[in-house]
């Protein structure tokens, strides 16, 4: 049972949501993605990727706050699919200390790098505003531990795999999570770039 071997404050939380049994796509791709490995996940909509994400982003977080930059960052197609995803992490941040932050194209980027530098755990944004807070010296990428990219297939648009190769060539050492319907071979691609020795969860 993948929820068992989760943080334990993941696990109440879970408890409290009456979250009980993990769906097929858990089961399978959980274990896997903790193991620390770079990992593509390629599964219909509906069977818990998102919830996937979330879960073991605060596995690998231990649960609580470090530091000021960012150990988590998580990308997203739009800046209405960032907040969505900022308030689906929130159910499960709330009584924690970690600190959940959206940047979007609607901020500033000037007021984005002043709130980032106050100190955030887990990073949410678009490949665009991302690259521009890298190169603008925004965030450092210097304490990454994971980098997840949730609905995936948006990478397909050149504009966007530009920006996340441009911005993966600033980490050094992190776990590459990549969350899609189906495995384009646009994606595939990634291997060659940052997504070495990568496991494959295809359900």
């Amino acid at each position: 049972m993948p929820f068992k071997k989760l943080h334990a404050d993941i696990q109440e939380k879970l408890a409290h949501l009456e979250i009980v049994t993990p769906t097929p796509f858990q089961s399978k791709s959980i274990p896997v993605i903790k193991s620390g490995a770079n990992v593509f996940c390629t599964a219909s909509k509906n069977v818990g990727k998102t919830t996937t994400l979330i879960l073991t982003t605060l596995h690998k977080l231990k649960c609580e706050a470090v530091g000021n930059a960012p150990r988590a960052i998580v990308l997203v197609e739009n800046t209405e699919r960032a907040l969505e995803t900022f308030n689906a992490f929130l159910t499960y941040t709330k009584h924690t200390s970690l600190r959940v932050y959206v940047g979007h194209e609607k901020l500033h980027i000037d007021v984005q790098k002043s709130e980032i530098f106050e100190g955030v755990d887990i990073l949410i944004s678009t490949p665009a505003e991302m690259k521009k807070l890298i190169l603008s010296n925004g965030v450092s990428t210097s304490q990454l531990k994971i980098f997840s990219i949730d609905d995936a297939e948006f990478l397909i648009q050149n504009s966007a795999y530009i920006a996340l190769i441009s911005i993966t060539q600033s980490i050094k050492k992190c776990q590459f999570v990549l969350y899609s319907e189906k495995m384009h071979p646009k994606l595939k691609r990634f291997e060659s770039y940052f997504m070495e020795y990568s496991k494959t969860i295809a359900m």
